[in-house]
């Protein structure tokens, strides 16, 4: 049975203590009963009977807290549950009170429920509490974007293979188990259905590391041969691995219906990599970022080219960013492939409409966002001053344009935002998704981008 709260205890009424200022505006912040509605929504449909039936679960209030807590100072769900159990500052702030601390195991589960579109609607509610409280007003804004990545090894065509024998062959292993334990239903395959090939493959990826190492090009023929045996091995396995899956669809038990489910997940995204490694090294011909796959365990991932000397190529997924007065972060969208971000502007001033309710009077961005069309656009929205530099060739109208002092003033405060971004990368953990799949992925991101505006707007009502 879903539980709302714990009765309530002062814990500083028991051990007087100096308190956080700063937490204690956050743990204001957080009484707001629509914040807790928003979540208490998705964890209620955990079962079907989460609100009526059943043991007491642990708090919507303290699932909420701890979550935040959690992001707020950078911690594995682990730390959280021992950092929170041995602070009473934390125990009062998370409405844990004199409770036990749930286990970190079952944070994750209930954690797992809150879909991407309730850390959205939280986030416009984190900013529209931030507005009624005269944190910002929304008058300026300025957006940008970055890349968060996946929590990946650098993908190269032979690792992506040895990986995927890998995996395939553990899975086998697992499969010949539950594939004895219905022997009663004459359900059988070959012996050599489940051979282990990782051996074969790592050799084969060896003869490909150590080419390389002596500047031998994958057109050689002497590396081309050890692709051609890691392809085949790979193959072998993914034939396996069919035939194991028909067999156990055949078997009615819950183990082997979920080796089937995950045998047919992983058999497809093996066959891409087998196709992309032919097309591109066997074959010679270009592959496309969005025809390939980078990972097995996180194949959303995308391919992002920036041009940054440091990073010419990043792992993960591109993520915009809007920024308001008094260091809100208003609104974040994680993007599909590497969209240019010229495409950015006009979702970016819709969405500041819709939560502002008018027009920003200052709006900028990098030069990749210019077009005389987004000036236009920005223009007939109301947008006073559209800060947008252009790149290339400048004519002299365009220079004077861009030497007004509100211009130039303009240029000097969107420059802050690649501070604003740095700092949620390296506190709030925007440099890596340390979370699984893609909802996993925008979890991660929603979940950082609340807690350092709840941060903010705490600081800001502390210093009042």
């Amino acid at each position: 049975m879903l539980v709302e709260k714990y009765e309530s205890v002062n814990l500083f009424d028991l051990v007087p203590l100096e308190r956080d200022a700063v937490l204690d505006q956050l743990d204001r912040l957080l009484e707001q009963d629509r914040l807790f509605q928003v979540v208490k929504g998705d964890l209620a449909l955990r079962y079907p009977g989460t609100l009526t039936c059943g043991r007491p679960s642990t708090p919507v209030e303290v699932i909420l807290r701890m979550l935040v807590t959690k992001h707020l100072y950078g911690w594995s769900y682990e730390q959280t549950e021992v950092f929170v159990s041995d602070s009473i500052v934390l125990r009062q702030f998370c409405r844990v009170y004199l409770n036990a601390v749930p286990d970190d195991t079952v944070l994750i589960r209930w954690a797992n429920l809150i879909r991407p579109e309730t850390l959205h609607q939280l986030l416009e509610r984190v900013t529209v509490l931030s507005r009624q409280l005269k944190v910002t007003r929304g008058r300026k804004l300025r957006t940008d974007g970055t890349v968060v990545e996946s929590n990946i090894h650098h993908p190269t065509d032979s690792s992506l293979l040895v990986d995927g024998v890998r995996v395939l062959g553990r899975a086998l292993r697992r499969a010949r188990k539950a594939l004895q334990d219905g022997a009663e239903e004459g359900c059988h395959v070959a012996e050599g259905a489940f051979r282990n090939r990782l051996r074969s493959a790592r050799r084969a990826a060896d003869e490909i590391r150590q080419a390389t190492r002596r500047g031998i090009k994958e057109a050689d023929d002497r590396c081309r041969r050890a692709y051609g045996k890691l392809v085949q091995v790979a193959r072998a396995m993914v034939k396996q691995t069919q035939a194991v899956v028909d067999t156990l669809e055949q078997v009615m038990t819950p183990k082997a219906q979920a080796l089937a489910t995950e045998l047919r997940g992983f058999a497809p995204l093996v066959e891409q990599v087998i196709c992309q490694t032919v097309r591109r090294v066997l074959e010679g011909e270009p592959v496309p970022a969005d025809q390939k796959t980078v990972s097995l365990f996180e194949p959303h991932t995308d391919i992002i080219v920036r041009g940054r000397e440091a990073k010419p190529v990043e792992f993960g997924h591109k993520v915009w960013l809007s920024e308001v007065e008094g260091g809100i972060l208003s609104d974040y969208r994680i993007l599909r492939g590497n969209p240019s971000d010229h495409d950015q502007w006009v979702p970016t001033l819709e969405q500041h409409c819709a939560l502002f309710e008018r027009p920003p009077d200052q709006a900028s961005a990098d030069r990749g966002v210019y077009s005389r069309k987004n000036e236009t656009v920005a223009e007939e929205m109301g947008v006073r001053r559209a800060i947008l530099p252009k790149p290339g060739h400048r004519s002299c109208e365009r220079k004077q344009h861009e030497n007004q002092a509100w211009f130039r003033r303009g240029r000097r405060y969107h420059q802050g935002i690649e501070g604003r971004i740095s700092l949620v990368k390296r506190r709030f953990g925007l440099r890596k998704c340390l979370y699984h799949g893609e909802d996993g992925f925008e979890r991660w991101v929603g979940w950082g981008i609340i807690a350092y505006d709840l941060r903010v707007i705490g600081i800001a009502l502390a210093a009042r």
